[in-house]
């Protein structure tokens, strides 16, 4: 009998892709199932996009292997992208390096960093993901606790009083991913010097920043953040190509050059239709951003009188694509509360616990569902 390997003890299987298989299961007995469960836009790409994937297919060219680093005007682009919308100037020769999406610049940097028995510092609540990659690479999960009456931020009295010898790395996101919390320049640069102190790897996970938000942030705006931080970011949610696979990770050239040794030995390249397409995407004008807010804005503000129905308090200061609410007094398990109206309501609705213990007592609804969805959501009640 063939066993498999040591370290997948160390993981489940990704709540949604297990929680959608029994929904899919639902689906096909006949229930009306409402996903709000899932951050995966339901909107398109911009038209400029589309024509531009179109055309690239037309390319000779742009069947072959392509570059590890992806093409020149495509880090020109997202650099250009960085210094429009953040105000941060990055080489695009050596300081970007464009991902199938941000998801795998998790792995790549946790493999490029981490040895066995390193410690992590990980956001609870959080995205599971680092979470799930630490465990994978053997190192060591250590979760700092963001809270609400904390403004979903760390308490660096608390960081302090930590073991810190072992830690290698920090995750962060911000806008945080599930609250919302915007997060601010100055928690930034809290951070930054944390790190500097502590001879930490910082690295910012900032997917959400142009969703509902009117003060779109990196860490690397800080002052000598390059030293010590790196930044993920993806086109996933910003302009609704989840299912490309287009991100990104931006820092020092000698960082990026450590993760360049996994990716390399990981793929072989992006497609060129893609590419040429992401550098579209990354052109738009800030039209595109008013408009996609202007849809969102609806939809949460429908989403917020779901919660309310479902007597929840919403955390208000969030922005992003999800919305995060407090359950009543006296719901003693989040999954047990959205399992009863999955299976009575058909509702699907994302537990707190997913993201960590500190998710308890909350659950999060996604902004992906068109409003007409919402408003029978609200009518099922």
């Amino acid at each position: 009998m063939i066993t498999t390997a040591k370290r997948l003890d160390t993981v489940e299987e990704y709540y949604f892709s297990s929680k959608l298989r029994e929904v899919r299961q639902l689906m096909s007995e006949g229930k009306s199932i409402i996903n709000m469960g899932i951050g995966s836009p339901d909107l398109s790409p911009s038209k400029a996009v589309i024509e531009a994937v179109a055309a690239a297919i037309q390319d000779e060219n742009g069947h072959g292997y392509q570059s590890y680093q992806g093409l020149p005007e495509m880090r020109q682009a997202m650099a250009d992208f960085y210094r429009d919308q953040f105000g941060v100037e990055v080489n695009p020769n050596n300081e970007i390096l464009p991902l199938m999406g941000s998801k795998e610049g998790i792995m790549h940097i946790s493999l490029a960093f981490l040895n066995e028995g390193d410690h992590v510092l990980i956001p609870n609540p959080g995205y599971p993901t680092y979470t799930s990659v630490t465990n994978l690479v053997q190192a060591v999960p250590v979760y700092y606790d963001l809270k609400e009456e904390n403004g979903w931020e760390p308490d660096f009295e608390a960081l302090e009083k930590l073991d810190l010898s072992k830690v290698k790395i920090m995750w962060l996101g911000y806008p945080h991913m599930p609250t919302g919390a915007r997060g601010s320049l100055a928690l930034f640069e809290k951070l930054v010097a944390f790190a500097k102190k502590h001879n930490i790897l910082l690295i910012n996970d900032n997917p959400y920043s142009f969703v509902l938000n009117d003060n779109p942030m990196s860490l690397l705006q800080v002052e000598g953040a390059k030293e010590v931080a790196l930044e993920l970011n993806s086109l996933s949610k910003t302009f609704n190509m989840a299912g490309w696979r287009v991100g990104m990770v931006l820092g020092n050239a000698e960082i990026i050059d450590a993760v360049l040794k996994v990716k390399s030995n990981m793929d072989s390249g992006m497609f060129y239709g893609i590419q040429k397409g992401a550098i579209a995407a990354l052109k738009c004008d800030k039209s595109w951003f008013e408009d996609q807010n202007k849809i969102y804005r609806r939809r949460r503000e429908l989403t917020e009188k779901l919660a309310e129905k479902l007597n929840c308090k919403v955390y208000k200061e969030g922005v992003g694509l999800f919305v995060w609410a407090k359950l009543p007094e006296g719901i003693e398990s989040a999954e047990k509360f959205i399992d009863e109206i999955l299976y009575q309501k058909h509702i699907f609705i994302t537990p707190g616990t997913i993201f960590g213990s500190n998710g308890e007592g909350y659950i999060r609804f996604s902004l992906c569902v068109k409003e007409e969805k919402v408003q029978e959501a609200i009518d099922r009640f």
